[in-house]
């Protein structure tokens, strides 16, 4: 891997070209006005806990921030509102710290908490009909207050985001827009059964926050109703709210982000910056408050405020600034076929057709270009198919795609994984012989990153992603065909 790749071969790969509208920047506040939003607070804050009464006769535990006037009193007028981070975590004091902020520039906030948390009387069943029959409910009857314009917005993130997505798609005629951060498109493809294989680093979620949901979900190793249920992807056409899609290249949900924009990119604005799950304060590229603010006096509160000037707004990682784009992937970017090849190769050529052999759960194979003359910039989707014959009954796939520095340091790009009997879907196990080669189309995360000139790309292939996948007893060899085995990338050639 020491020979450099030539420029003439980047331009045989990709098509070289600026960046959409606006290039790099030091903080997207400095770009887009949308990014640096703010306008002067008018109001304190009231907080009151109370019970918001559900049609099933139940209630759910809420703090209920309002507008208020000098004597710390609500403030007399209608206000919108929002039904803030709806979620399990027993911190409606933490989120409503958050909610202030909204408050104070006159919007109601609803921070509640859902059944079985935070004083709500149940048990906490993640995004199941009650649960979204709740979210429905708070944001109706957040609607309807004396106090209220009509106009309610929903946000949160992760969990919260989630909720946010799916009561969108059973559309209160009341919810105007939203904003989902690190959100979800399906519980099942992006948490708990990746690929097929379940997710190991969810146990100790469940356990704290669900833990009825360690005997349930083993029970639904398949995609079936139970699942659907708690899917927005399962309901995308009735996502038609405005949708801020705001994620992290760090993040393992930044693969609903993108599936989320795509299927809804009408009314769907994208952001995706250098951050890590749950938008932990002082991140680098912090966005703040500043373009949440922006959205809601949009929609809500009919002010003349900006939208994002792009439907997307994403940072090039690892540390190279703001892109804008019209739409994702990037027009400007291309497709790339790279193959694993005979020798540890990884490039245009196919190769010599070959097998390479690793023992599952004990092995890999890896495969590197030569070392970048150019930096190139790995933007969009990625897919993996993968030609394997396994010794077992059934067997996994996991792919890893890095960037290698000149002094060996790897930074993880994407992945993807997939259970073979997965291999046309998850709704039904179809059969794997021992010995047969099967086509397995991988999809892996998608990823805004550039590879530094002097750097290399090295795909793995193995058995087993652990915690990223449950590392499961499927002893045996794994068989990759090289030659026909080929990663499908987007790419964009720097100059």
């Amino acid at each position: 891997m020491s020979s450099p790749i030539s420029a003439e071969m980047i331009e045989a790969f990709v098509k070289a070209g600026s960046m959409a509208a606006g290039g790099p920047t030091a903080t997207i506040a400095e770009q887009d006005l949308f990014f640096a939003y703010d306008r002067p607070a008018t109001h304190g804050v009231h907080i009151e806990t109370i019970q918001v009464p559900t049609r099933d006769g139940s209630y759910l535990v809420c703090d209920l921030y309002r507008p208020a006037g000098p004597d710390g009193e609500p403030a007399d007028g209608r206000f919108p509102g929002i039904v803030y981070d709806f979620n399990a975590y027993n911190a409606r004091q933490i989120f409503g710290g958050g909610a202030r902020h909204f408050v104070e520039r006159g919007y109601v906030a609803a921070v509640a908490s859902v059944r079985g948390s935070g004083g709500t009387p149940g048990h906490v069943v993640p995004f199941g009909r009650q649960e979204q029959e709740d979210s429905y409910d708070l944001v109706e009857w957040l609607a309807v207050q004396p106090f209220s314009t009509g106009k309610v917005g929903q946000m949160g993130v992760s969990y919260g985001g989630h909720n946010t997505l799916l009561c969108a798609v059973n559309q209160p005629p009341h919810l105007v827009a939203v904003i989902a951060v690190q959100a979800i498109s399906d519980w099942y493809e992006n948490t708990i059964y990746r690929g097929g294989i379940y997710n190991a680093r969810i146990r100790d979620w469940q356990q704290t926050t669900a833990p009825d949901t360690l005997d349930i979900y083993p029970q639904h190793p398949l995609y079936d109703e139970f699942w659907r249920e708690r899917s927005v992807k399962a309901r995308w056409d009735k996502l038609t709210v405005p949708v801020l899609d705001v994620g992290g290249w760090l993040d393992p949900y930044r693969d609903a982000m993108v599936q989320n924009f795509v299927a809804r990119e009408a009314n769907t604005w994208m952001v995706a910056g250098p951050w890590e799950h749950g938008m932990v304060p002082g991140q680098r590229e912090d966005i703040a408050s500043a373009c949440y603010l922006a959205w809601w006096d949009h929609w809500l509160a009919d002010l003349p405020t900006p939208l994002p000037q792009a439907k997307v707004t994403s940072y090039e990682m690892p540390e190279h600034g703001w892109r804008q784009y019209s739409t994702w992937p990037p027009a400007e970017s291309s497709a790339l076929s790279w193959f694993p090849a005979v020798g540890g190769l990884l490039g245009a050529d196919p190769g010599a057709a070959s097998i390479a052999q690793f023992e599952a759960g004990k092995e890999n194979v890896q495969f590197g270009t030569p070392r970048l003359d150019h930096d190139v910039v790995v933007v969009g989707g990625i897919e993996m198919t993968v030609r394997a014959a396994f010794t077992g009954e059934d067997g996994n796939i996991a792919v890893v795609l890095d960037d290698v520095d000149q002094d060996g340091v790897v930074t993880r790009v994407s992945n993807g994984w997939l259970k073979a009997s997965h291999r046309e879907g998850h709704e039904q196990r179809v059969p794997v012989v021992a010995g047969t080669f099967y086509s397995l189309t991988i999809p892996m995360w998608p990823t805004h990153h550039r590879v530094a000139a002097g750097h290399t790309l090295r795909l793995t292939i193995s058995s087993e992603d652990y915690p990223q996948i449950e590392s499961e007893d499927l002893p045996g060899t794994v068989s990759v065909e090289l030659g026909t085995s080929a990663t499908q990338l987007g790419f964009r050639a720097v100059s």
